[in-house]
């Protein structure tokens, strides 16, 4: 037996001889004070725990994903719209020069037919036989069928061929309208 108690010995020095094992024993008297926890045997295994892991990261991805493809589809969008925008004011700037041409060749058309009308025929002929097929035969039918006979007479017959031809399928019914 270890003698404690020393007749020299102070309280406070009893205190400090005493106090280191005291320390000890109240650090074994609570059980699992220094244990490593341990999942109980019926919780999460390691697998499980990766599933989860993976489960709670892949919505924070999923989302994120979606959002850039969201963000990626509104700048497509934005760059769609403003194609056909472009695309509208052509199609705007086109049909107003196609208006305007019409227009134009519909006059020219008729100050033609009037400067045909006052001609002779036989110079008419030699005149519209050196057009175009289909600008002599558009003033030939906008003449009266006296003169335009007349002129046809006149021009070789081959092209009077032709351009009777062209005028006969401009008033079949069953001819497109569409001249492509």
């Amino acid at each position: 037996m270890i003698k404690i108690i020393n007749p020299d010995m102070t309280v406070l020095q009893l205190l400090r001889r005493l106090a280191l094992p005291a320390a000890g024993l109240v650090l074994l008297s609570i059980p699992g004070a220094f244990a490593q926890e341990h999942a109980p045997a019926g919780d999460i295994t390691s697998q499980d725990e990766i599933k989860q892991f993976c489960t709670n990261i892949a919505d924070p991805a999923r989302d994120q994903r979606y959002l850039l493809q969201k963000q990626e589809l509104e700048r497509l969008r934005a760059d769609i719209d403003a194609r056909m925008a472009e695309m509208d004011k052509r199609k705007a700037e086109y049909q107003d020069w196609l208006k305007r041409r019409d227009d134009f060749l519909k006059q020219a058309e008729a100050g033609l037919t009037e400067i045909y009308k006052k001609m002779k025929p036989d110079a008419a002929a030699l005149q519209l036989q050196d057009m175009k097929i289909e600008v002599a035969s558009a003033v030939i039918m906008r003449l009266g069928p006296r003169q335009s006979s007349l002129i046809l007479n006149e021009m070789d017959p081959q092209k009077a061929a032709v351009i009777a031809s062209i005028i006969a399928s401009a008033s079949d019914p069953n001819t497109s309208k569409d001249p492509s």
